[in-house]
């Protein structure tokens, strides 16, 4: 089942395209920039949509950095999440890119294929163990050596359902569906009980379910996609049976994680994932939903949940690389990553954070157990997402599904096909 990037500022953005003159060498083009100098001089700090609601937070960070590192001056930019990845793509033709980037991996591999990531692995390797290896892992580049963003916050949820549209089935609404079996199971019941009326999911197959039902998404190399295997055909051909049986809602090819939200807040699909965030809204929003939500583990058949990771990277061609290095790690740090996320449900990327009681310890409330079993499945959590999967790829793939679910093609012919437009769009990228 889809699992939305449902906290602020981790939507789906377009891919990145940067022109042919933004590539080239980091700097000078004698490698990479020295981060070990004296941390002075003005940088520019650009994030994603953070503005509106953390304001104080930021404001105080960078007080904080100010204070500690006399000399220095950050500018704080925000951009709104919309035209987000559009606006990074003219900063980096134009020369006008800041010095510290909110970026996600599928965000930082064009900038540092074009020469304009720091290079962290070079520049800043002394901080690779302080953070999850995972984490530090998620913005490397197939095909390159190196990390390019220092890893930031990250988020994992867990299934939510409604219990009394699976007693209404028939179902027991204590023992919710624990495989993607048993999930498929699950939603046949209960759009024959209901003549079609209820569906159980409202999106269609991602890549990343995909790479949560064990499918092999990439070759080891990087260099082509193989989710058109006899194991992404099987996951397909179920979500066709659910779409003809009406287990799947009819307005699933052209859904967004936040149409998909709104149904099931309002009754009219039966699961949905989500995050701590969402509990708090179906409270609000939907009391009648709160009163009957389930809770239940994200399904995968790898044993390992998905993981979405924000990062900040450092410009390539700042000139002042040592304060950039320096602030986005500041920002990155386990104290300021722990106080960060307890203002907001997100999981800090910093080895040994997830063990501090706010995230182990459950208080009776369901905010706190999904807290808490979010913190434990993220130390064995994946980012499915290949860092080389664009957005224009990810366009392809959804099309191909609709074709297959609506009878036009095959599951195979389907995947086949979008497997072969999105090695074009590799070969386009390299």
């Amino acid at each position: 089942m889809p699992t939305s990037r449902r906290t602020f500022a981790v939507a789906a953005v377009a891919a990145l395209v940067l022109p042919l003159s933004a590539c080239g060498s980091g700097g000078d083009g004698a490698g990479p920039a020295d981060a070990s100098g004296k941390v002075e001089g003005d940088i520019t700090f650009q994030t994603w949509n953070l503005r509106a609601n953390f304001k104080p937070y930021f404001e105080g960070l960078i007080a904080d950095f100010e204070k500690k590192y006399p000399g220095t001056e950050v500018k704080w930019v925000d951009q709104p999440g919309e035209g987000y990845a559009d606006k990074i793509s003219a900063d980096a033709a134009g020369g006008t890119l800041p010095d510290v980037v909110n970026v996600s991996p599928d965000l930082v591999a064009p900038l540092a294929k074009a020469g304009l990531a720091l290079d962290l692995d070079k520049a800043a390797g002394q901080y690779e163990k302080e953070y999850l290896e995972g984490a530090w892992a998620s913005h490397r580049i197939p095909g390159m050596d190196g990390t390019y963003a220092f890893p930031w916050y990250l988020n994992t949820g867990p299934l939510f359902y409604n219990k009394s549209l699976f007693d209404k089935a028939g179902l027991d609404p204590e023992q919710p569906p624990r495989t993607y079996d048993e999930v498929f199971d699950a939603a046949l019941r209960i759009a024959e009980k209901t003549g079609g009326d209820t569906a159980t999911l409202a999106n269609v197959p991602t890549i990343e379910d995909f790479g949560r039902y064990g499918v092999p998404l990439m070759n080891e190399e990087g260099t082509a996609f193989t989710f058109n295997d006899a194991k992404g055909v099987q996951l397909l051909t179920r979500y066709k049976e659910l779409y003809e049986a009406k287990a799947l809602d009819s307005q699933a090819l052209t859904a967004t994680p936040e149409s998909s939200g709104k149904k099931f807040l309002t009754g009219a699909v039966a699961m949905n994932p989500g995050s701590a965030l969402d509990l708090a809204n179906f409270k609000k929003q939907a009391p009648n939903l709160y009163k009957n939500i389930g809770i239940t583990d994200q399904i995968t058949s790898t044993g390992h949940v998905n993981m979405y990771v924000m990062g900040l990277m450092v410009n390539a061609q700042s000139r002042r690389t040592p304060a950039a290095v320096a602030f986005a790690h500041f920002v990155t740090d386990a104290a300021h990553q722990m106080s960060f996320a307890k203002q907001v449900a997100i999981f800090p990327s910093t080895a040994g954070s997830l063990d501090d009681p706010y995230f182990t310890k459950e208080d009776g409330t369901d905010e706190t157990r999904v807290r808490v079993a979010a913190a434990k499945s993220l130390k064995g959590a994946v980012n499915y997402t290949p860092v080389l999967f664009s957005e224009q790829m990810k366009t392809e793939l959804r099309n191909e599904v609709a074709k297959a679910l609506q009878g036009k093609q095959s599951p195979q012919e389907a995947l086949d096909n979008a497997v072969k437009a999105c090695d074009r769009l590799l070969q386009q990228q390299g």
